[in-house]
Parts: structure tokens; C-alpha cells; sequence
């Protein structure tokens, strides 16, 4: 009988899906049949208080020690779902131009598997749980928390000054706290993705930088203010683009020293896994054709020198023409206006020809 997977993975499963959905919706939960709600755009300038908070609380898919956690952390609801906004867009960017490009169909049953794209889903998603806890402290929208306590920085003067520390330490505490991160279950699949969602949270200390600030008379540096930031998600997903272009195929193995379960490539000769690295279980589907984990890559759009090749499986691209509208001959005039034309361009349009 296999063993329950940890509450971490359940979550961050729960999150990956809203990833897979289109901009204008997302849902926390594991069937695909609960009900749809909008997906927010970036924080607003104050979290929500009162009926609103609680009100949004309710609205997820979450357990009960959860939902109380929640309720106690006005802040706590928006912050979960800037995090799958934000895993949501990071996810369709890097993905752009390949053949599985974070589609809504399919994303029940990929989920249930343990290929490349499920790794890097829940990398993904945990990385973007840290990283919007983290800012949601600096930003003051976390009653719980406040600015990274280093050394030598004290709150009141990082807030006057506007550097105030991504508080990166209080939202890996917190993240474990919410998750209920245990000890590891014995099954496989439990010890991938709980791997992979510690690569996520990994990528995001990765890219804590302490940055400076000087200050005093005439731009002299009398006194100097330092504060940990985050890297932009942006480069955050990057990373972990690049761990699942190199990820790692594992089986279990018994430690002859410790008898616990460990995992380990076959490829690896040896070397011991790296816990930078992303890791599967399964080859992937070519994702060429429709099926229950894509809907295929008939109809893409990809570029001619670029993509077509391997996005089209082969297949082939329709040409076709297009007329596009932009700003062209532009002037300025006195004073402060600019002045443009619309010009129509034909431009050629390459699409993926169907299986």
C-alpha cells in the first residue's frame, strides 16, 4: 500500500494546477471541479482586512490548520495568490516556444505523473510561495512580519529610507509552518517531489543579494544602509528553466551505511545527487500530439528559423499573411507632444500544421 504523500507536496500540487490555468482564472484544488475564481494581478498597496480577508480565506482549498493560519494573517490569501500569478506567467514565459507551453489541458493527469514538467511545476510554484511571502513582509502587507532582520539595519530607519529587507529567513520559516513539512515518507514519489519543491525554495536564496545605499551631505557616503533583495522572478525562473533542461532521472536506493531510502541516478556513476537539481522518475511524453497530458502543437505559431523545426514534431507550418497596425514617422512637437502616423504592415504568420 503506498504511503500518503506530505501535505508540502499535497499544497504545492494544489498550487502547480492554478499555474496551468489561463490568465483570467485559477483554482486551488487537486480535481479540476471546484469552482473558478479570478486570478488577481499584482498586491494592491494594502492587504485586505476584515469580512474580505476572511472571505478570501475561505474561498481556497485549503485544510483546516491552514484556513486558521490564514485567518490569524490578514495578508496571508492575497499572498497566496500573487504566488500563482506569479508561477502562472514565470511558467507560460519560459515555456514559450516549447512543445508543452504550461497548457490548461492536460494538467490533472500531468500532475499525477513524475516527469520533467511535474518537477518543474512544483519548483515553480514553491519558489513562488517563498519569493511573494518574502516581499509581502518588506512590503508591510504581512502583519507577522516586517523587514529581514540583518545585522545593523533597524526597522524604523529601513522603512524612512525605503530599504527595507526582503525578509527571506521569516518566509522559509513560515512557508514550513503553513506546508507542515514533516520527515519524508519512505515512497518514491513522495521523496521526488518533495526534492523538487526544495530546489524551488533553493533558486530563491540563490538570488538573495545584500544591496547599499549610502547617505549623507552632498552624496558623501557618511553613513551606509545594507538590506537583502530578492533577484526578480524572472531570473528565478530562468534557473529553474535551466534545472529542467538538465534534469536528473532517479530510482531508489538503499544506504548500506543508514538503511534509509535515498535517491540516485544511474547515470551518475557514483556521484551523489545534487540538491540544486531537479528530478523525475519517467520520460516525458513528446507532447507532439493531443493527448490527456497536452492538447498537442497543431496550430502553434513558432518561428521560422527558430522554433518551427522541433515545435511542429516534424509535421511541417502553414504560411499565412497577416497585416499588422503600428506607429511609424513620429515627431515631436513643441512642446512635449509626439506626433505619429499608423502605418499597415504585411508580415508572414507560421503555424504548426495538425497531426
Amino acid at each position: 500500500m503506498r504511503s500518503r504523500l506530505p501535505r508540502t507536496a499535497c499544497l504545492l500540487r494544489t498550487i502547480a494546477l492554478c499555474i496551468l490555468l489561463s490568465h483570467t482564472a485559477a483554482y486551488f484544488g487537486l480535481t479540476g471541479r471546484e469552482p473558478l475564481v479570478f486570478l488577481p494581478g499584482p498586491f494592491s498597496n494594502e492587504a485586505p482586512t476584515g469580512k474580505a480577508h476572511l472571505k478570501q480565506c475561505e474561498q481556497m482549498t485549503l485544510t483546516r490548520r491552514q484556513k486558521r493560519l490564514c485567518r490569524r494573517e490578514p495578508g496571508l490569501a492575497e499572498t497566496l495568490r500573487e504566488s500563482v500569478r506569479l508561477s502562472l506567467l514565470e511558467c507560460r514565459y519560459q515555456f514559450r516556444n516549447e512543445r508543452w507551453n504550461c497548457s490548461l489541458d492536460g494538467r490533472g493527469s500531468l500532475l499525477k505523473r513524475a516527469f520533467k514538467e511535474t518537477a518543474f511545476l512544483l519548483a515553480v510554484s514553491s519558489a513562488a510561495l517563498t519569493h511573494a511571502l518574502a516581499k509581502a513582509c518588506s512590503s508591510g502587507r504581512m502583519e507577522r512580519c516586517t523587514c529581514d532582520d540583518s545585522p545593523g539595519i533597524q526597522h524604523r530607519e529601513a522603512w524612512q529610507w525605503g530599504v527595507c529587507g526582503d525578509n527571506l529567513k521569516y518566509s522559509t520559516k513560515f512557508l514550513k509552518k503553513f506546508l507542515g513539512q514533516k520527515r519524508v515518507s519512505k515512497d518514491l514519489r513522495a521523496q521526488v517531489d518533495a526534492h523538487n519543491i526544495n530546489v524551488g525554495i533553493r533558486a530563491v536564496k540563490s538570488g538573495l543579494k545584500t544591496t547599499c545605499k549610502c547617505h549623507g551631505v552632498s552624496g558623501s557616503c557618511a553613513i551606509r544602509t545594507c538590506w537583502k533583495q530578492l533577484s526578480p522572478f524572472h531570473d528565478t525562473g530562468r534557473l529553474l528553466k535551466y534545472r529542467y533542461d538538465t534534469a536528473v532521472r532517479v530510482l531508489s536506493v538503499t544506504n548500506a551505511a543508514t538503511g534509509a531510502t535515498e535517491l540516485a541516478s544511474p547515470r551518475r556513476h557514483g556521484q551523489s545527487l545534487r540538491t540544486t537539481d531537479l528530478v523525475y522518475l519517467e520520460d516525458s511524453p513528446s507532447f507532439c500530439r493531443p493527448s490527456r497530458f497536452s492538447p498537442g502543437t497543431g496550430g502553434r505559431t513558432c518561428a521560422k528559423d527558430t522554433s518551427c523545426q522541433s515545435l511542429c514534431c516534424g509535421r511541417g507550418y502553414n504560411t499565412a499573411m497577416r497585416l499588422t497596425s503600428l506607429s511609424c514617422h513620429c515627431q515631436v512637437r513643441w512642446c512635449c507632444h509626439v506626433e505619429c502616423q499608423t502605418c499597415v504592415r504585411e508580415e508572414e504568420v507560421y503555424t504548426c500544421k495538425n497531426p
